[in-house]
């Protein structure tokens, strides 16, 4: 039987007002490549902080490495954070500290390691990215696509079961998006983790993921393997997947009729534009 790292179970989320998810429930396999693909503003990075217990659903439970992380005592929620290597969309790197000191930042503080163990771990972590001489460097000295990696080594520090990624590769130029791409597929081969992707970029993130699945209006509305996923006939998923203007997801917002607006015609609850007669 097939162990999940991450289990979502009828989870219902809702941001004041706006609800975010409404009974989603999906799967994540443990060792696997897992990417979650969805329009911006469909809740992708609010997945992840479900995921990593800063914030609670309103219903549902949500298992990470077999815990329910809802019920789960905050000395315990905080152990299993260990267990799990998070890079941020924009790297997140403490601007004052050097490359190797970013990276040993977490082996510092949830290890009773010596330094010269510290030392030689940052420098195994800082080599898998190809980053090991500029471990002396500041993260302004860096460009985007290094100081990603960098971030993804700080990530890989504590050696997780499970490393998550927010938009791993915005902002990234060809070279640097592939070589991003290709260390978080190693990654997961390599230190056998589970790797879970949110991401719009379609191409990246099929490419090197296993299953995939597509959020829209706060459900699932696509999943399988990428080859799968190109066989679906759902409009929303077709419309996602092949980047059309229109569709299920409209190009305009919801308005009034068009000449309606231009003449100046009163609808029942407010004047759309007002003509000066």
């Amino acid at each position: 039987m097939t162990r999940n790292s991450i289990v979502f179970d009828n989870v219902s989320y809702n941001f004041g007002k706006k609800e975010i998810f409404k009974n989603l429930s999906f799967e994540v396999p443990a060792g696997q490549t897992v990417g979650i693909m969805g329009p911006s503003g469909t809740g992708k990075t609010t997945l992840l902080r479900l995921m990593g217990g800063q914030i609670q659903p309103d219903n549902g439970t949500i298992l990470v490495e077999g815990k329910d992380i809802n019920k789960i005592k905050r000395a315990e929620l905080f152990e299993l954070r260990k267990c799990l290597g998070m890079l941020f969309q924009s790297g997140a790197l403490f601007s004052d500290l050097t490359v190797f000191e970013n990276v040993a930042f977490p082996l510092k503080e949830h290890t009773r390691l010596n330094g010269e163990m510290i030392r030689y771990l940052v420098l195994i972590k800082l080599n898998s990215v190809g980053l090991r001489g500029a471990a002396h460097l500041f993260p302004r000295e860096l460009s985007g696509g290094m100081q990603r990696r960098v971030a993804l080594a700080r990530a890989m520090a504590l050696d997780p079961k499970l490393i998550m990624y927010d938009e791993p590769f915005t902002g990234l130029d060809p070279i640097a998006l592939g070589v991003i791409s290709n260390l978080i597929k190693d990654v997961g081969s390599v230190y056998e983790c589970t790797n879970v992707i949110v991401s719009h970029d379609i191409e990246e993130t099929a490419r090197i993921s296993n299953l995939l699945y597509v959020l829209s209006e706060g459900e699932i509305i696509g999943q399988g393997s990428p080859q799968d996923l190109k066989k679906d006939d759902s409009p929303r998923l077709k419309q996602f997947l092949n980047g059309l203007p229109d569709g299920p997801v409209p190009f305009h917002y919801p308005a009034p009729e068009y000449l309606d607006s231009l003449i100046g015609v009163k609808n029942t609850k407010r004047t759309i534009i007002k003509r000066d007669d």
